[in-house]
């Protein structure tokens, strides 16, 4: 190569690297070939640089293996594009092979790169290693390694070691307040992240806070439910002059914040003061009217997205359909799956597995499966999404068996997947296929079982009666039992009658989690299940003195295209009188031709058994179903009824549900928050399993 052309030649390739202009800098490499001159050192840099971020990673390795002469700028530049294109592995295997190719004094950029590769991987042992060999030659000190092990570590969960990283760094960059801000909002640790921004704007650092610094600061406070830090950071923003309108990322976190906080008004008008509005921002709010169960001025807000956007992407269609699924609103959903077709972006894997879900969570499994089948491609989340309604429709065998065509398929199923089987096997009393199922997730490499897991096995356990065993799993697994096994073992000592250990189980939960209101009711109906009323108001007292409210039941019912909402207790409604009236007449009728009798064992001791019925009649699932039959008649033989509730519903009302199916001749189908029940001719298909 004439020397005098290098120059000219880097500044080519330079300019094909920032514009990604491959075929360009590709004339550039064969006009060096062809002129038989040697690719030198410099040069052979900057192509493999080049290649790599224009995503040619093949041929940029072909220009490496080819070099008669490599430094660490030609390996850390190799190294660079494996992560860029993906391939972290890649990069690390480098890394190991340039200590072996004798190249012993990596640069700080060497160093960065696999940092961030162990940090995508969560790979913490060669993190570890990697640290080990900057402390040794003394890059630690490095602003640019710094920054990278706050973030590896950050990314791999060890929030203190990147605590001490950051802690320890003299110098400090905007980078690096942002990483460990990151950090702190990834682990979430709101909080901490609030308080280092604070700390950030009294330091020396010189640049300002940039767009990265401020979104990751409104996720914090979104994630925390921190309204008054968000609107701090609102309000710094209007101070320091930093143009919200112009910044897309900005003014979409702003909305996603006060969506997030339930402050919808804050959202709107934040959303009408953007100029340009991005897809980020449009959904969020839709998103956020749809969440808070305003589903006219969410589809109104659609419809004016939809007249501005020819173009939906995938995210916002598979998340507009996850609330509808979430509400259980078949119609809307329909209707997005009818728009859904007619877009690119509706072919996509994750707005199928929405639609999938969406007819799962409405009760309709045969579409479910129908949609399903129908699938262009599946992944992983696909098969999950199946396996999960099955579960929830208390099909355990057929879960099973998608679990089983899936392993044929040579689809990996992750730890989500192993917990939508388990907790299949769970909601069928498969006690034996839970067991052997957990042993192969133990078994499978790259994957770490969860105390979720095991909680699933406790469950399948405690409801056969073999509390002893299900409480020497949670002794022996090699995880940390939380509060939630816990919980789950109690159910089944109230389920048994298992005063003693239900006991041992309860002290252990109010000791890890005294604060939590449902907990108390727990152990409450543990006593009073078992008749022990003393100690059933003591414990209710309890709860009571430390302010504590358990969440309050609400159940929704659709009819002619309408949502009705209802909570328990509930006599807000217009046609309240009517339900009343309702519900009163049916349950003479159970009485006399079913000998229904009310659940009153797990209501309040001190009370007659009068006000005790009454309080059970407000139950928010009786009140929506008595809507259901005040404005239809109960002369609806043949018609299916369907009921959504948030909670799980109780042994009373399922009895009554149950009663009513019979009577009426009429189908029920109740979502509750763990599964469906099927009510018909007096039979649930949970078979009292639940």
């Amino acid at each position: 190569m004439i020397l005098n052309q290098r120059p000219e030649l880097v500044r080519i390739l330079r300019v094909c690297t920032r514009k990604k202009l491959s075929s360009q800098g590709g004339q550039v490499h064969g006009f060096l070939l062809k002129s038989g001159s040697a690719l030198d050192l410099i040069v052979s840099n900057y192509l493999i640089d080049m290649y790599s971020k224009c995503r040619e990673p093949f041929i940029a390795h072909k220009v490496f293996d080819t070099m008669p002469e490599r430094n660490v700028v030609s390996w850390t530049a190799l190294m660079s594009g494996h992560v860029f294109n993906g391939d972290l592995n890649g990069s690390l295997s480098l890394f190991a092979e340039m200590k072996r190719h004798g190249v012993v004094d990596p640069n700080e950029f060497t160093f960065s790169t696999n940092l961030k590769a162990c940090g995508l991987l969560n790979a913490i042992e060669k993190g570890l290693q990697i640290h080990g060999f900057c402390l040794k030659i003394g890059y630690e000190t490095m602003v640019e390694v710094g920054n990278s092990l706050v973030d590896m570590y950050s990314k791999c969960g060890r929030i203190s070691e990147a605590e001490r990283v950051f802690r320890s760094m003299v110098d400090k960059s905007l980078i690096t307040w942002n990483a460990m801000i990151a950090g702190y909002v990834n682990t979430g640790c709101g909080g901490r992240a609030l308080a280092t921004f604070r700390e950030m704007q009294g330091s020396k650092v010189r640049e300002r806070p940039d767009e990265f610094t401020l979104t990751s600061m409104l996720k914090a406070c979104s994630s925390s439910g921190m309204i008054h830090g968000g609107k701090q950071i609102h309000g710094f923003l209007i101070r320091s002059g930093f143009q919200c309108q112009s910044s897309a990322t900005i003014t979409g976190s702003l909305v996603d914040f006060y969506v997030k906080c339930g402050n919808l008004f804050g959202a709107r008008r934040a959303f009408e003061q953007i100029k340009e509005k991005t897809m980020i921002s449009w959904s969020s709010l839709i998103l956020g009217y749809a969440q808070e169960g305003d589903f006219v001025e969410a589809m109104g807000l659609f419809r004016r997205f939809r007249e501005l956007n020819s173009q939906i992407d995938s995210f916002v269609l598979s998340s507009i359909v996850g609330v509808f699924a979430d509400f259980a609103l078949l119609r809307q959903g329909k209707q997005m799956q009818g728009l859904a077709v007619k877009l690119p972006s509706g072919l996509e894997t994750s707005v199928a597995n929405s639609v999938v879900d969406m007819y799962l969570k409405c009760g309709f499994v045969d579409e479910a499966e129908r949609c399903f089948s129908e699938m262009q491609s599946r992944d992983v989340i696909s098969w999950t999404v199946m396996i999960t309604g099955y579960g929830k429709h208390g099909l355990g065998q057929k879960a099973v068996g998608v679990f089983n065509e899936m392993l044929r398929h040579n689809i990996e199923p992750d730890d989500v997947c192993y917990l939508a089987i388990l907790s299949a096997c769970s909601h069928s009393g498969m006690i034996e296929e839970g067991k052997e199922l957990l042993s192969k997730l133990v078994e499978t490499r790259g994957i770490k079982p969860r105390v979720e897991h095991y909680a699933c096995v406790v469950d399948l356990l405690g409801r056969a009666g073999r509390l002893k065993e299900a409480k020497h799993l949670i002794d022996t697994m090699p995880v940390k039992a939380n509060v939630g096994i816990w919980q789950t073992l109690l159910s089944g000592c109230r389920l048994h009658g298992d005063i003693k250990l239900g006991e041992k189980v309860g002290d252990i939960i109010l000791r890890m989690d005294g604060e939590n209101p449902a907990n108390y009711v727990m152990v409450a109906n543990l006593y009073g299940q078992a008749g022990y009323w003393n100690e059933h108001g003591r414990t209710r007292e309890i709860g009571k003195r430390k302010g504590l409210k358990k969440e309050a039941g609400m159940s929704w019912v659709e009819i002619e295209r309408e949502v009705h909402f209802f909570r328990s207790g509930d006599d807000s409604h217009p046609l309240t009188l009517g339900i009343q009236e309702t519900l009163r007449e049916v349950e003479r009728r159970m009485k006399e031709e079913v000998g229904y009798v009310y659940g009153v064992k797990q209501e309040l001791h001190d009370i007659d058994d009068e006000s005790k019925e009454e309080n059970l009649r407000a139950h928010s699932e009786k009140l929506a179903i008595g809507l259901a039959l005040a404005t239809g008649g109960l002369s609806q033989e043949g018609k299916t009824i369907r009921v959504f509730k948030n909670l799980r519903v109780c042994v009373d009302c399922h009895e009554f549900i149950k009663g009513l199916s019979k009577i009426l001749k009429m189908s029920f189908v109740v979502r509750d928050a763990v599964r469906f029940h099927s009510f018909e001719d007096g039979r649930c298909s949970c078979g009292d399993y639940w």
